[in-house]
């Protein structure tokens, strides 16, 4: 099964897909037509995107139980920190995640996969690595063997084409990443390269936000699928006109100033 777009309103991609269909390698933001290919009888059911964000927001409820360091991620990711805490729940770790995943499943009727470790990117990691309903743990005395062997593609922020360049440099897995270079990292891709390495070392020292804290906008941007091609300057400045519009009153909103713009 997978949720998908309205191939009628050219919104034709896959925008999630369950366990089975992984094993097709079904994968997110692929055409219909492409996932239909690898899996005949994959089922195609439309988002139902209110709902999601009720279950959002109740699941990050559940999670202020044990900590106010909660920040989202996403509609379906949240970090917890409970460092000041854990003692309050027994002091071990993966009884708490279990019990965490246990209220959940059973207050909301739906799974969580949970990663523990000791900064953002191995729990992220972790959280991605065993699914559903499952918690897989990453200690820091541990890193070397559990983590370096894994493809640097598994990091956080190593995409599709990142890694095609690491692979190119010879940097294949995770542990590869961490003992590179870090001049040969820094002169090829700046410090895009140099927050890469410190990640692969574990190195990421972003904290966890306060669930209510107003978190600044680091970026601010639109875009639409048009329901048919855009023909001529008029047309495209049409479209153009009322993205860049949507962008503004955001950016008035937010009382910031453009630096960069990107199209």
């Amino acid at each position: 099964m997978a949720v998908a777009g309205d191939p009628a309103s050219r919104r034709g991609i896959i925008l999630a897909k369950n366990q089975l269909a992984k094993t097709y390698h079904v994968q997110t933001a692929e055409p219909i037509w492409q996932a239909k290919k690898k899996c005949p009888g994959l089922v195609l059911v439309s988002p139902h995107r209110e709902t999601y964000r009720q279950i959002s927001k109740a699941m990050n409820q559940i999670f202020l139980r044990y900590t106010d360091l909660v920040e989202p991620a996403s509609i379906d990711e949240s970090y917890l920190d409970l460092t000041g805490s854990l003692h309050l729940f027994g002091g071990d770790p993966l009884a708490l995640a279990g019990r965490i995943r246990r209220e959940v499943r059973e207050e909301l009727g739906v799974t969580v996969s949970v990663g523990v470790s000791f900064c953002k990117v191995f729990a992220k990691l972790g959280s991605d690595y065993k699914k559903p309903d499952a918690t897989t743990y990453f200690p820091r005395d541990r890193m070397e063997s559990l983590i370096w062997p894994m493809p640097v593609g598994n990091l956080l922020y190593v995409g599709g084409g990142f890694q095609s360049e690491l692979n190119a440099l010879g940097i294949r897995t995770i542990g590869d990443l961490a003992q590179a270079d870090p001049a040969l990292l820094r002169r090829k891709f700046g410090v895009r390269g140099e927050a890469a390495r410190r990640s692969a070392n574990g190195e990421d020292k972003e904290p966890v936000r306060p669930y209510h804290e107003q978190r600044e906008a680091k970026s601010i941007g639109n875009s639409i699928t048009f329901r048919r091609n855009l023909v001529g300057e008029r047309d495209i400045r049409l479209g153009f006109t009322a993205l860049a519009e949507s962008v503004s009153e955001r950016m008035r909103r937010h009382q910031v100033r453009c630096r960069t713009v990107q199209v």
